[in-house]
This record gives C-alpha cells, sequence and structure tokens, in this order.
C-alpha cells in the first residue's frame, strides 16, 4: 500500500485553484507521481530562474496537506531566501502566494518556542509549515548551539528531534544544489531529518544529483514560452569600448526603458516599476570603483541611488537589495561581485553589464538569471519591457563570431560533443573553430538589430515553432526601438474603424458542494478513531535537583542533574460528561443543520468512537482523564472535517457575457504580415482583422489561418484571441482552454477556431479540448440568447490542403 497515492485530479484541481504556470504544473504532477511510496525518495526539479519554484513550492504544500501530511518544512540556504518565503506564506503580506485551499499555520526560528506553535506541533489537525534556512539545522559544535536542537518546554523535545520523529515530515529543498555531497554539514543538517520524501528545488542542479531529477524545464524553454524576457546584447558600432562610455550607455539605456515602463503601468492602470541598473564585477575592489563611477554627476548623481553588495555585506544590505523593487525605492543601479548568491532575484532589472567580462560570460544563467523575472508577470509586447539589455565589451565583430558560443547558453546545441557545460562551470568562451552546432537557428537582419530564432522544439509534449531567443543589437538601434516603445505605450490597441464588438458567451463553473451530513461517516470509521483512546495518557513531572559542589579553588558551583520523571496528578471526568463533550464539540463546528436526523447522527458517531475507546453505552461509573477527553474531542472534530472536505462537488455553469476587444496598449514592435513569422511578433496591413495588429505562436496553423481568413470573402470579420484573454472554455476539470480565433461570416454566424499541429491532433489533452469546445458551442446554441456560434477543430494538413475558408469548412467538418 503507497503513502500517498497519485492524485491527477487533485493535482488538476490545484493548477486551476491556484493558477500555475504550465511547467510548475507538470513539475507538481511529476513530484506527486514520485513521493507516492513515502520510502525517503530524493527528487530534483530543476526549473529555469524565472518560472516561479515558489509557486510549485505552494501547490506541493496544498497537495501534501488535502493528502492527509501535516508536517512540511522548507529549507533555505540563507536568510534573504527564509525571509522571502515567510513572506509567500503569509496572508496579506504583498508577496502572498494565494489560491490554496489549506491555510497552514507558519514555524520559524522566531515563533517555534512559543506556547500556542507548541500546542499546534502535537496537533495532528493542524498543517504544520516550517520554513528554516539550513544554518539553523546544522549539528552544534563544541563552540556554537543550535535553538532548534535545545529541549524547549513547550515541545517536550527539540525541535530538530520533533521533526526527526514525525511520521509524515516531508522537506522541499530551496536552491537544492546547495545541500550537495561535498557541503556535508548542509546536507546531513536535512537528510538526517529523514523525512519520507525530500523534493528539491534548483535552477542548477548539481553534477550529483543528475539522476535524481525528475522535472527539468530549462532557459530555453522558459525563453521560448514567454515566462522570462528575452536577452538583448547591446554593442557600439564604433567600437569603442572602456568601462566610462560601457555604464554611460548601460545608464542611457536604462532611463529610456523608465520612460517606457512607466508610460505603459499609466496607460495599463499598473502599479510603476522601475528598471534598475545592474553591474556584476570580478572583484571588490573592482565593484568600488564602478560603483564611484556610477555616482557622479554624469551618471546617476543623488544619494542611495547606487547600491554596492559585496561578499562583505550584511543580511541588511542584502535585505535592502529586494527592497529595490518597491515603488518608493532610490536605488537606479546595483553594483555587485562576480556569481551572485541564491536569492538575489527582483522583477526590475532592466540592463546588465559585466564588467571586464565577454558577452558569452556575462550572459549565463547565474548572472543573466537575475534580470530574467518579467516586471509585470508578462510579456506586455513592448520591447524594453519583454527584454533584458546586456551592455558587451564586445564589437559586432566579435559577437558574430562567437555567435555559437553566445547560443549555447540560452539553446541546447544539436552537437552533443560540444554540448551546453553545467551552469557551476567556469565560463570561458568556445575558440573559433571548435564552437557547438546548431541546426534550425533561424537569423533575421534588420536596421542594427540581428534576431536569433531557435529551432522548433516539444514543449509540454506539443509541437511548437522556434522563438526569439536571443538578439544582438546596436546601442542606437536599441535606443531607437525604446523610443517606438514609448510612443507606442501612448496608443491604444482597439478596434479598426468600422469593426464590431463581440460578445462572446464565457460558460463558467461554479462547484458547489453537496450538502454535507453525518450520516455519511461510518460507525467503523468512528470506532476505528476511537480505538487510539483506549488508554489513559500519562502526563510525566519532569525533576532536576541542584547539585553544589566546591572546585579544586574551593569555589562554589551548582550544576542541574535529571531525576527520575514521575506521574502528574490529573483531573478526572465521569463518561456521561465526556460523550457530552463530544457531541457538543461535532455541533460546533457548525458543518451541519441541527436537526433531528443530525442530532442522532451525532449520537450515533460518539457511541460508535466511544465503543471503539473501549467504553458501552451503560459504563457511566468510569472516569477519563481531561487530557484523554481532550485529545478525543479534537480527534472526533478532525473525522468530521475529514468527512466534511471529502464531500462530492457538484458543477454548475452560468453565461456570463465579455465584449472583445478589449483596450490596451499598442504593442511597441511591429512587421508588416507580409514579413518574416516570428513567433510573438505582431504584425499589421490585415484587412478584415477587428484589431489593426496580431500576434501568432505557430506559423503553419495561427499564422496560415489569418492569411486565409483575411482573403476569404465568405468571412466579415476576425480576430485573434489570446491566451490569458478574455476567451476562454472551461474544462471539467477545471482548467481554462484558450482558443485562437474568433470568425464572424457573412451569415451572422460566428466560429471559434482552434488551429493544432499534426503530431499533436491526436494528443490526450488536445483532443479534451476539443471535446470541451464542441459541447460549449453546442450549449450556446440551445441556449439560443448568443446566436449561432460553432467550433471547428483544424489540424496543419487541413489549413494547408484548404485553399479557402469554405473548404477549410467542408475538411474539418463542424458541428452545426
Amino acid at each position: 500500500m503507497t503513502w500517498l497515492p497519485y492524485d491527477e485530479v487533485l493535482v488538476d484541481e490545484i493548477t486551476a485553484r491556484m493558477a500555475l504556470r504550465q511547467p510548475n504544473a507538470e513539475a507538481l504532477n511529476a513530484v506527486a507521481k514520485e513521493i507516492e511510496e513515502g520510502d525517503g525518495r530524493e527528487v530534483v526539479c530543476d526549473l529555469a530562474t524565472g518560472v516561479g519554484k515558489t509557486y510549485l513550492a505552494a501547490g506541493l504544500l496544498d497537495y501534501l496537506a488535502s493528502k492527509g501530511v501535516r508536517n512540511i518544512l522548507i529549507v533555505t540556504p540563507g536568510k534573504t531566501i527564509q525571509d522571502k518565503t515567510v513572506a509567500n506564506f503569509t496572508p496579506g503580506h504583498p508577496k502572498f502566494i494565494p489560491g490554496a485551499e489549506f491555510q497552514p499555520i507558519l514555524i520559524t526560528s522566531e515563533n517555534f518556542s512559543r506556547g500556542q506553535v507548541g500546542d499546534a506541533l502535537h496537533d495532528d489537525s493542524v498543517v504544520k509549515l516550517f520554513v528554516f534556512n539550513v544554518q539553523q539545522l546544522i549539528r552544534p559544535t563544541a563552540l556554537t548551539s543550535r535553538k532548534v536542537r535545545n529541549t524547549d518546554e513547550f515541545i517536550g523535545s527539540g525541535l530538530y528531534e520533533h521533526l526527526q520523529q514525525a511520521d509524515d515530515l516531508v522537506i522541499i529543498a530551496d536552491e537544492h544544489h546547495v545541500y550537495r555531497s561535498s557541503a556535508r554539514a548542509f546536507g546531513a543538517a536535512v537528510r538526517e531529518l529523514k523525512p519520507r520524501a525530500l523534493v528539491g528545488l534548483t535552477a542548477t542542479p548539481d553534477e550529483a544529483d543528475l539522476p535524481r531529477v525528475i522535472y527539468q524545464y530549462t532557459l530555453a524553454d522558459a525563453i521560448a514560452d514567454g515566462w522570462v524576457k528575452i536577452p538583448v546584447i547591446v554593442y557600439r558600432e564604433d567600437g569603442i569600448k572602456d568601462i566610462n562610455t560601457q555604464l554611460a550607455d548601460a545608464c542611457h539605456l536604462r532611463t529610456r526603458k523608465e520612460a517606457v515602463w512607466r508610460s505603459w503601468a499609466e496607460h495599463n492602470g499598473r502599479a510603476p516599476v522601475t528598471p534598475v541598473l545592474f553591474v556584476v564585477c570580478q572583484s571588490i575592489a573592482d565593484a568600488e570603483r564602478v560603483a564611484e563611477t556610477l555616482t557622479g554627476d554624469t551618471y546617476l548623481p543623488g544619494d542611495g541611488r547606487v547600491l554596492l553588495i559585496t561578499s562583505q555585506s550584511s543580511d541588511q544590505a542584502l535585505s535592502a537589495l529586494a527592497a529595490v523593487e518597491g515603488a518608493e525605492s532610490p536605488v537606479r543601479a546595483v553594483v555587485s561581485v562576480d556569481k551572485l548568491k541564491e536569492g538575489w532575484d527582483v522583477k526590475n532589472i532592466g540592463v546588465i553589464v559585466g564588467y571586464r567580462a565577454l558577452a558569452s560570460q556575462t550572459l549565463t544563467e547565474q548572472i543573466l538569471g537575475r534580470g530574467l523575472r518579467l516586471p509585470f508577470g508578462e510579456r506586455v509586447g513592448v520591447p524594453a519591457i519583454d527584454q533584458v539589455d546586456l551592455v558587451a565589451h564586445d564589437s559586432y565583430r566579435q559577437l558574430l563570431a562567437q555567435k555559437n558560443a553566445l547560443l549555447q547558453q540560452v539553446v541546447p546545441p544539436t552537437d552533443q560533443l560540444a554540448a551546453k557545460p553545467h551552469p557551476n562551470a567556469a565560463q570561458e568562451p568556445l575558440p573559433i573553430g571548435r564552437q557547438p552546432e546548431f541546426s534550425g537557428v533561424h537569423e533575421i537582419e534588420d536596421q542594427g538589430t540581428l534576431s536569433l530564432v531557435g529551432p522548433a522544439r516539444i514543449a509540454g509534449g506539443q509541437a511548437a515553432d522556434g522563438s526569439l531567443m536571443l538578439q544582438l543589437s546596436s546601442v542606437e538601434a536599441a535606443s531607437a526601438q525604446h523610443d517606438r516603445d514609448e510612443q507606442a505605450t501612448q496608443k491604444i490597441l482597439y478596434k479598426v474603424e468600422g469593426a464590431p464588438s463581440i460578445t462572446f458567451p464565457r460558460r463558467e463553473r461554479e462547484v458547489l458542494p453537496v450538502q454535507f451530513s453525518l450520516s455519511s461517516i461510518r460507525n467503523a470509521d468512528a470506532q476505528a478513531e476511537g480505538a487510539g483512546f483506549r488508554h489513559e495518557f500519562a502526563v510525566q513531572l519532569s525533576r532536576k535537583a541542584l547539585i553544589a559542589e566546591r572546585d579544586m579553588l574551593g569555589n562554589v558551583n551548582v550544576r542541574e542533574q535529571r531525576l527520575a520523571e514521575e506521574d502528574a496528578t490529573q483531573r478526572y471526568v465521569p463518561v456521561p460528561e465526556v460523550r457530552k463533550d463530544l457531541e457538543d464539540r461535532i455541533w460546533a463546528l457548525g458543518l451541519v443543520e441541527q436537526t433531528l436526523p443530525e442530532l442522532n447522527a451525532a449520537q450515533r458517531i460518539t457511541r460508535e468512537f466511544l465503543l471503539g475507546a473501549g467504553v458501552v453505552d451503560d459504563d457511566d461509573e468510569a472516569l477519563w482523564s481531561e487530557r484523554r477527553a481532550q485529545q478525543a474531542a479534537r480527534a472526533i472534530a478532525e473525522l468530521i472535517r475529514t468527512n466534511f472536505n471529502m464531500r462530492k462537488l457538484q458543477p454548475q455553469y452560468a453565461f456570463r457575457p465579455v465584449e472583445i476587444p478589449i483596450r490596451r496598449s499598442m504593442p511597441g514592435d511591429v512587421g508588416s504580415k507580409w514579413g518574416e513569422f516570428i513567433k510573438r511578433r505582431w504584425y499589421e496591413g490585415w484587412d478584415r482583422s477587428i484589431q489593426p495588429v496580431a500576434s501568432f505562436d505557430a506559423k503553419t496553423t495561427e499564422w496560415a489561418l489569418a492569411h486565409m481568413f483575411d482573403t476569404s470573402r465568405q468571412v466579415e470579420w476576425w480576430i485573434r484571441t489570446y491566451e490569458f484573454g478574455e476567451v476562454w472554455i472551461e474544462r471539467d476539470n477545471g482548467r481554462r482552454y484558450y482558443p485562437d480565433f474568433i470568425v464572424l461570416d457573412k451569415e451572422g454566424a460566428y466560429w471559434v477556431i482552434e488551429g493544432k499541429s499534426d503530431r499533436d491532433a491526436g494528443d490526450a489533452d488536445v483532443l479534451d479540448k476539443k471535446r470541451s469546445g464542441e459541447e460549449w458551442a453546442r450549449t450556446v446554441r440551445d441556449d439560443g440568447r448568443f446566436g449561432i456560434w460553432r467550433y471547428v477543430f483544424a489540424t496543419e494538413t487541413h489549413i494547408k490542403q484548404a485553399k479557402s475558408w469554405e473548404e477549410l469548412l467542408v475538411r474539418t467538418r463542424p458541428e452545426r
């Protein structure tokens, strides 16, 4: 029998409720499968920086709690990440992660020795989340003590020992590579707790841990799927590359980005975010010189505008780095040394400079990763926001010579002999002639920029077109693009003249619980719960003697000596009083209506519980200790709550009409519809599109369909719909399905269109989306209030063979 049987439905429910990104949902699913045995297995999820590992941790916490786990420990490598993690699980904090079903009691080094926490530690109905950094857990030495190892009066032992004794402990090790085998003290502190499962999260797994990796989502995946920024290497056409010029260029680009970011936020009702310049140096002396230069009058003068972070910085200084995201922060540049420690991640780094470093040395996940997070949580179609600029020493000629060495940092090479080096290895550029080879990488040159588009790949089990992975741009071209971006943010993307709005009948599911009754609780379950209370709970008195002794110098020393423990005196109550207290506890939960049938059921459950504890109906003379009675009351309450939480759910559906398109800022990088296709770039020049510009994910499906709609005489209007937009179809598993297009034909009928590659057309998840779309369209037609809506599922072959909209309908045979 497995410990935590894998529950795919629960994974889907948590994914929908917490709106997990696809890589986090896939990682959660992989972990749920791998830890079901509870045999102490250690697994690792390798997730690229910026994808949101904390959301995976939150989803895993909710999964474990739903499966009955009550002791979960998140171990962090230092105070900075510890503080961030505590914030993530503290309701009301700006960084709190919402959507969880269970709200655990948060236990840290600051509060674990308090009385109420001690009570919770011994309460099996309470979900406990322990958040400690590894330094707080390591074994004490002759010179150091550890608070978590000391006996605590409220716990009855040391906290570390308490965790060792917990039979359901699961550890989530953030930045798992820190606890590698070579870091013996750190590794021992975590693994000697002997958890039922140890789940490591990292973006840079240690080489020894590669066999433990059960899920991998690379930086290339994250860039291609749009979860992080696109790196742009900025060079000077005139070849000038002294540090003062480099810093001046970086400051100029940061200033231009700030204007774009603030304008976009203002026109989209979002809180402003200020871009920061990030300079990475190789020594403290270099960092100090750069910081001093940046404070000069021609760069970033003013108090607090330049923040210096080195290995000599205090925890307070490191915490100040996290505050750089705040709207009130004066910081405009952060100067640090070499590869950064974990936890130095903020969302508002817009420009990076690697001092005395080649571009290929700066373009590593440990350095680039500091600037990958998206300032507004998503790509917005504006390059100045969606991209991070790396100001390089290299000339354009040098960059071209090292093009493949740059690409290998973000795109896996096809030449296995020149595979990407391990993230922890030294990042030296490969000599010309020993470059890794890449197949399918596409180059597009345009007005001072060279765009490198990655090859087609498999994402989430489905085929995906190549995406813009890396761009080389001159300072002049980058600055000009930022100017265009600022102008675009002043414009509104809405409708072309004469285009209609479309009212989309979005069907939303409201899942309501079936009315709960105590009659659903079986006698056998009540008896089994009561069986744990057949015997009294002894309460021990700790006894200590004070021994006074004189040493050789005649001084009196006093020491403690523990004596044998004795049973404490307890107050006892008669069984009828216990029975009444148990019934009252059931009613006090407020989970059922106070009716006669429910009253009878409460009495039955109490009777069967006491029968399991060895008490028969006429045994009214028996006495129970207060402690035994209190623990029994908690147990019966937990039995009722567990059954209440497991009650079946019934879905109810209702239509919520939404009007599209909505107004948003115009994207900054727009090309002609007759130009070369780049995934997610915006294109203009359409004749029948409701909006003047549109963006696409796939060339042979979405891009081809748009051109077909635009030339068909039977199409009145069409509109591209986007993932995470207003148009979605809710599936039975609670997930949202975002189709590709809506077409309005000449006869006034609306068509929801999905294009899919031949490879993916038979995928189980894709077929479920197709079924959901067809069912939705049928339901809308039956409702009769929203006109005629139909659904079309078009494969790559359908689209290629069809020469017109009319022929596409013949080939796809949609339900009418």
